[in-house]
């Protein structure tokens, strides 16, 4: 099977952040059908190719996948308009790949939610192509409940894009359980299967603590708790910088808080440590996930940190996550849903309330004086991973359900 799969912020361990699509993308070539990746080009994927683009784009190969990369580049640091013509530009120019293609089914995944544009005209100009739909973030609900998006007439055309991309979808992929409920209220008839992130364990392995990274000199005698990703609006990093001063009020020097990643927020947020005299807290450049995979598991605890929205509560599924149980260390969340049950029932960690960061600061308190039980959540979170999580087990699930849909007759 010929598959064209799209996936704008394409990533691989080379660069900086998730890389679900570039394991996915290597077990359907294992498979044996041929995948062509289209993405853009983006400082954070440390994507390129020699030469020049023609015709804005430019192709090559990526660790045996094959990759069209895209004269677009993006950074969270643009305008709200600026990231939005980005986006549309991906969407137009996918839509061109999609309809000079001979490719038997198209995969496309969000953030955007344009990414299903390509789809979408697919199915109604060339109906022989199959159409899967992944979702990581349900869209208009997370920017209409966060505030960031107000004006009517754009939540109006960001919904219609959604119901557009799930009606042409013959499956729908959903990372969360709230994600599969959203997709299945506005299409309550459509397949959805969720497959969630997934963890590296063979990338992140606990015992990788012993191999030396260039950032072994900020590991001292301190419990250091980490936090990793995107620092934005959504993340709500204001509660660890709270949590940090709430650790200085009591006197805990011995606790150090590390944020690591980039994002529009990140300036405000070292300004404000500046001004208010945050000790505790270092901020560090993003880290490629084969620099990351042996430093995470030095640490003590992982951060999952989101803003109090309550479509986040069931409605994302986060790499961090992820990333942290793979690493065989315990997880601090500070916001309800699928992910603290978890936490909690499987006892991989502590959660807290969200708007609360005296009760962040004791959970890591109570991580560091209790180094016995703090080691065996973080025996228990590699366990889960493993059992529960296993990148090999899900992409297993992901390419049937994609080989299930191209072995369809072609009905509309």
């Amino acid at each position: 099977m010929k598959i064209l799969y799209f996936h704008q912020h394409f990533n691989t361990p080379k660069g900086y952040g998730g890389i679900r699509s570039y394991e996915m993308a290597k077990a359907l070539i294992a498979s044996g059908h041929e995948v062509t990746m289209v993405c853009g080009a983006s400082v954070k994927s440390r994507i390129n190719f020699p030469g020049e683009f023609r015709k804005g784009m430019k192709a090559g190969e990526m660790d045996g996948i094959p990759v069209v990369l895209l004269d677009l580049p993006y950074s969270n640091y643009d305008s709200f308009i600026k990231r939005s013509l980005a986006f549309l530009r991906y969407a137009w120019r996918c839509v061109w790949i999609t309809l000079r293609s001979d490719a038997d089914l198209i995969f496309a995944t969000s953030t955007p939610l344009t990414a299903g544009v390509p789809g979408i005209v697919s199915k109604l100009l060339r109906r022989k192509k199959k159409f899967v739909f992944e979702v990581r973030d349900l869209w208009p609900e997370l920017p209409r409940e966060m505030g960031v998006i107000r004006n009517p007439a754009v939540l109006w055309s960001m919904g219609a894009l959604e119901y557009l991309s799930y009606h042409f979808a013959d499956a729908c992929i959903g990372l969360s359980p709230g994600i599969v409920e959203g997709i299945k209220r506005r299409k309550p008839r459509k397949e959805v299967m969720m497959i969630p992130n997934s963890s590296d364990v063979d990338l992140f392995r606990p015992e990788n603590r012993e191999l030396p990274t260039r950032y072994d000199d900020l590991i001292g005698e301190k419990f250091v708790a980490m936090f990793t990703g995107a620092h934005g609006i959504a993340n709500g990093l204001d509660a660890v910088l709270d949590a940090a001063i709430e650790l200085q009020t009591m006197g805990r020097n011995d606790i150090e808080i590390f944020l690591i990643g980039d994002g529009r927020e990140k300036p405000r947020l070292q300004a404000r440590a500046n001004k208010e005299g945050i000790a505790n807290l270092r901020f560090l450049d993003p880290i490629p996930k084969l620099e990351l995979c042996n430093f995470l598991p030095k640490v003590n605890a992982g951060l999952m940190i989101l803003d109090n929205v309550p479509a986040f509560y069931n409605g994302t599924s986060p790499n961090k996550f992820f990333d942290y149980i793979s690493s065989g260390i315990p997880v601090v969340n500070n916001y309800p849903g699928w992910l603290a049950s978890m936490i909690v029932e499987n006892q991989l960690g502590i959660a807290v309330e969200p708007g609360n960061p005296s009760a962040m600061a004791e959970a890591l308190c109570y991580l560091a004086d209790h180094p016995e039980e703090s080691r065996a959540m973080g025996i228990r979170a590699r366990q889960f991973a493993e059992t529960e999580f296993s990148r090999e087990k899900l992409a297993q699930k992901f390419c049937n359900l994609l080989e299930q849909i191209g072995s369809l007759d072609t009905k509309n």
